[in-house]
């Protein structure tokens, strides 16, 4: 792949900004937290039975290297910016949680010797056990991690890159510099921050706007009440419902997309799937979200014919793509992975006819529950009558009932296949009787319909 020209003095650039600031900002609040008598801990019972394994203090310490290494991957000063971006609010979510809610490592770690000991001691020299809660090792860890994934391909250094990261995330228990609480709370301060701060497309935070449909709002409402709930009941029975710390965390991610950041809160790529990030962070969603689409279609898990090709369905799963040539999906909120491959390669038109470019597969990610734009509806409607030149296509969404088939009324209108909606309407309940289109639905596709 070729590389911007620059990017090495631009990466120089970027560590001798990062680097004091790490030392400085870590190192104060170290000392400060020192000085005050209020700092608590958060210790499993079993944390006790965490071995001490000296050796891992090399994997541990080695964070460092690849943290300057991650600088001489990027191939571009967007990517390069971000990175460091990442990195650089990193660092200023674990400091501020240090310095608001500081906690204590509790474990009395024996003296050590020879090469592993002397380790123990330089790291000691400025890491004092007072700031843990989130691992701000672990949540860099993962902003490297994602780094290193994406550009190293070829085996076996892939396999061994993801070994030796993992075994960095294992050191910081068996090192005794941590205690559990700290991971997952770290884990989840780095997926924010690769969230944040994406390789591709428009950054959350520019793209954030208040949503002025009633319907997002009361949705977001609706999320967010669940949010709420699930952290509740985290903090209150303590101990393992802590882990619904991340349903609740999941929950607010759909409730700030509905609210402010939009489809393209959920990341969803031109490939048909989420970021890791978005993966990481709405894991808990997404697996109510799946287990949600199957059971509405489980009577009807079959796509269904409207005319000239033309399908409509539900997001497929595995091997249910396999029986069209292409296909336009409207979900936001769930990948699409057996889109992407299954498609590839397929034939055309006809035996001998093989597609040359990726047209196979068009992603238009809109809201659940939310009617699509009449601008939206058009780009569907041109999508679905360019991709009927590979073969059968597939219009799908979550279930296949809504989303789809208004983005079908809209090319049977837009393609003159149909007069109006209301025979575009009876055109697709003849062919999917389920399907779900209310009054919101019915007045965008006519104000598509009232254009030239």
């Amino acid at each position: 792949m070729t590389r911007e020209p620059g990017l090495i003095r631009r990466g120089v650039l970027w560590l001798l900004l990062l680097g004091p600031f790490f030392f400085l900002s870590y190192g104060l609040v170290n000392n400060h937290t020192a000085t005050r008598d209020d700092v608590g801990s958060l210790v499993f019972g079993w944390e006790g039975q965490t071995p001490l394994w000296p050796w891992t203090i090399v994997p541990y310490w080695s964070i460092d290297l690849l943290y300057g290494l991650s600088f001489l991957l990027p191939t571009t000063r967007r990517e390069m910016d971000r990175h460091a971006l990442a990195l650089l609010t990193a660092q200023v979510i674990s400091v501020g949680c240090f310095l608001l809610w500081p906690l204590r490592f509790t474990f009395e770690r024996p003296a050590l010797d020879g090469l592993f000991g002397w380790l123990f001691d330089v790291l000691m020299g400025f890491d004092k056990p007072f700031n843990q809660a989130p691992s701000l090792h672990i949540a860099l860890l993962v902003i490297i991690w994602t780094m290193f994934a994406r550009h190293v391909h070829r085996q076996p250094w892939r396999g061994l890159m993801h070994g030796w990261m993992a075994l960095i995330g294992v050191s910081v228990l068996t090192t005794w510099q941590h205690h559990f609480i700290d991971l997952p709370t770290g884990a989840l301060a780095g997926l924010v921050c690769v969230w944040l701060w994406p390789r591709e497309g428009e950054l959350p935070l520019r793209a954030a706007r208040l949503a002025r449909d009633p319907r997002r709002w009361r949705l977001a409402l609706y999320y967010g009440g669940g949010a709420l709930l699930c952290a509740v009941l985290a903090l209150q029975l303590a101990g393992a419902w802590l882990w619904l710390l991340w349903p609740a965390v999941s929950l607010l991610m759909v409730a700030l997309n509905y609210a402010v950041f939009g489809a393209g809160g959920f990341q969803k790529g031109a490939d048909g799937r989420l970021s890791n990030a978005a993966t990481g962070l709405l894991a808990p969603y997404l697996l109510g979200a799946w287990i949600n689409s199957r059971l509405w279609t489980r009577k009807r898990p079959q796509a269904d014919e409207v005319c000239d090709w033309v399908f409509l369905g539900r997001i497929p799963g595995a091997g249910e793509a396999s029986s069209f040539n292409a296909a336009l999906d409207l979900t936001a909120e769930l990948p699409c992975y057996a889109c992407a491959g299954a498609f590839a390669g397929k034939p055309a038109n006809g035996p001998g006819q093989t597609m040359q470019m990726p047209a196979h597969y068009t992603c238009l990610p809109t809201l659940d529950l939310i009617v699509p734009d009449a601008s939206l509806l058009r780009q569907a409607a041109e999508a679905i009558e360019c991709l009927r030149q590979q073969g059968p296509v597939l219009v799908c969404c979550a279930l296949g009932y809504s989303r789809s088939a208004s983005a079908v009324a809209a090319w049977l209108v837009h393609s003159g296949r149909c007069a109006n909606v209301t025979q575009a309407e009876a055109l697709i309940r003849k062919a999917r009787p389920s399907v779900v289109l209310h009054p919101g639905h019915r007045m965008a596709l006519e104000q598509l319909e009232a254009q030239p």
